[in-house]
Parts: structure tokens; C-alpha cells; sequence
């Protein structure tokens, strides 16, 4: 994540002060945001030329110096990644401590695997002091299955003993209707992550509404083209705000795979290039679940087991 830098959107040549207002309106007022946007995105997002979004991205790009930079400096701008605890410290350990900001982390598994579990427990989780594992933050929510359900918030929030009440009115929750409109949620959080400190993106699921809008094999381009621009805006917000970003997979049977799990994620290699953590999660023995990490740029393979109880994710 580049280092941010005070640019003041007015001096930029050829931007108005109405051309000012519509970026700061839609949240895109960081100098970062708009580096790593495309001028088609931007133009097609603040409703102006794309002659005009292309300058200010150069101009905002040149003032930033994006390029090459030694791996030392890297290392340092990892000092601020931080984690979220998730209730289980078998699951934290799993994944190197919680689930990581300026990432995507993919749980995929079929259904009452956890996976929903596990995205209300980090809208919880997220709103503890970072001293307590979380980072004093609030939660977007983008519900594409109507799966969100505030009663469970209240039983979490109360095991962890946060009040109620507030946090429920730190999760601000979105119903995508379809693909599109999922879409244009997730361009327009810029906003909602400035104004209410956004510290989370949880979306349950992410493929649910591709998978029904895009159906055939004809259709397969175009939804991997628009799901792949997707992930990608996901990223930049991830990388831009320093927030976590929590997705749900679903997962269909592979008949062809004669040994061994013929269970495998959605999204073909699309997404499973573009999640950083992705993890498999499945039902163990006696209500537990089985938490296995498929991939990771810094985590080796692994498995653990957690449960899932009225109070949360737990250890067994």
C-alpha cells in the first residue's frame, strides 16, 4: 500500500470544483483510491469524461511515485496489516492469527458448513479494541441470500461482551438483488468506509447472484470478465483503507473426481487467484466443523477443528 499523500483534488489542471464534489461525494477523495482506478471506472463511477478521469489519475499516480520500491520497504508497510480474531484460536492459529486486512480471505463449503457462522462472528469481532483482537471498527455487510440475521449479532455480541445495540448499529447492512447491483455496492463503500470507519467487508456470498444471472456456457466469459473486475475492486479497497475483506463461496460436486473430495468452489481460477486466504470448511464429527487452508501466500497447509455454539465460534 502506497504511502498516502496529502494532494488536494482542486489543484489537479482541468478539474472543477463540481467535478471535486461528485469524487468526494462517492468517497474517492483519497489520493490512493483514485491511483489504483482505471479511468473507465472512474468516469463511469463520478459521471465525468474519461479524458478528464484519466488526468486526474495520472496526475494523482505521478504525485504518489507507484512503482518500484526494495522489499525492506515492503516489509515495513506490513507492519500495519492487522488481524481479526475469529473465536477459536485453532482457527486463528490456522490462519496466522486472524483474518488479515489489505486481503481477501474465501471460505468456501457446502451448505451449514459455517461459513455465514463465521462472517457474523468477524461483524462482531471487528467492533472489539485492537488490545482484545479487533480493530475498533465498523462492518458493511452485503447480504445476496437474505442469510443475515440480527438475533444471532445479539447472541454473539453478548458472549463477547459488547452491547447489543451498538453493535448492531455498527453493521451496515445491504440486500444485492443481483449481480449488478452488487456490484455497485461495493464502488460506492468508498463512502460509507470514510464516514463510518469502516474496518470490514463481509460478502454472503459472493458468487451467488454470477452463478444465477450468467447461466450456460455462452454466458461463462462475460461472468468471469465482470466477476474478475469485481474481486479486483474488492482488493483496491482492501489495499487503499487497510480493511479485511470477508467473502463466501459456494461449491458444486464434480462427478468426474472419482477419489478423494469431489467438493470444489465456485468462481474457477478467476477468483482463486485473486482470494488471498482461501479456506475449506466442511462438517466434522458431533457438530464440530473442519477448517482446512487451501491456500496462502505466507501459511502453510493445514487443518484444525472448531465448533459453532449459541455464544459463537469456539474451540472444541
Amino acid at each position: 500500500m502506497a504511502k498516502k499523500t496529502q494532494i488536494n483534488l482542486e489543484d489537479i489542471p482541468g478539474v472543477g470544483e463540481k467535478t471535486v464534489e461528485k469524487l468526494k461525494n462517492i468517497g474517492y477523495a483519497d489520493p490512493m483510491v483514485i491511483a489504483v482506478s482505471s479511468p473507465t471506472e472512474l468516469a463511469n463511477i463520478a459521471d465525468i469524461g474519461e479524458a478528464t478521469a484519466a488526468k486526474i489519475i495520472s496526475t494523482v499516480r505521478e504525485k504518489l511515485d507507484i512503482g518500484y520500491e526494495t522489499a525492506d520497504k515492503i516489509l515495513e508497510k506490513r507492519t500495519t496489516v492487522a488481524k481479526i480474531i475469529t473465536g477459536s484460536k485453532n482457527l486463528d492459529n490456522l490462519l496466522g492469527g486472524g483474518i488479515e486486512t489489505q486481503a481477501i480471505t474465501e471460505a468456501y463449503g457446502q451448505y451449514g458448513s459455517g461459513k455465514s457462522q463465521l462472517g457474523f462472528q468477524l461483524s462482531c469481532s471487528v467492533q472489539m479494541p485492537k488490545d482484545k483482537g479487533g480493530l475498533d471498527g465498523a462492518c458493511l455487510f452485503i447480504d445476496t441470500e437474505n442469510t443475515f440475521r440480527p438475533e444471532r449479532i445479539v447472541q454473539i455480541s453478548r458472549a463477547l461482551k459488547l452491547e447489543p445495540e451498538k453493535v448492531l448499529r455498527n453493521i451496515f447492512v445491504a440486500r444485492a438483488f443481483n449481480s449488478e447491483h452488487q456490484i455497485l455496492l461495493v464502488e460506492k463503500a468508498p463512502e460509507m468506509i470514510e464516514e463510518k470507519k469502516v474496518k470490514l467487508i463481509v460478502i454472503d456470498s459472493l458468487t451467488s447472484h454470477f452463478r444465477a444471472d450468467f447461466v450456460g456456457r455462452g454466458e461463462l466469459a462475460g461472468r468471469q470478465q465482470k466477476l474478475n473486475k469485481h474481486l479486483h475492486q474488492l482488493q483496491r479497497l482492501a489495499d487503499a483503507y487497510n480493511i479485511a475483506v470477508y467473502i463466501t463461496n459456494q461449491v458444486m460436486s464434480r462427478p468426474d473426481i472419482l477419489f478423494g473430495d469431489p467438493t470444489v468452489p465456485i468462481g474457477g481460477h478467476v477468483l482463486a487467484h485473486a482470494a488471498t486466504y482461501r479456506l475449506y470448511l466442511r462438517r466434522g464429527k458431533e457438530g464440530t466443523r473442519i477448517a482446512r487452508m487451501i491456500d496462502a501466500p505466507n501459511l502453510v497447509e493445514g487443518e484444525t477443528v472448531f465448533r459453532i455454539t449459541e455464544n459463537g465460534l469456539t474451540d472444541v
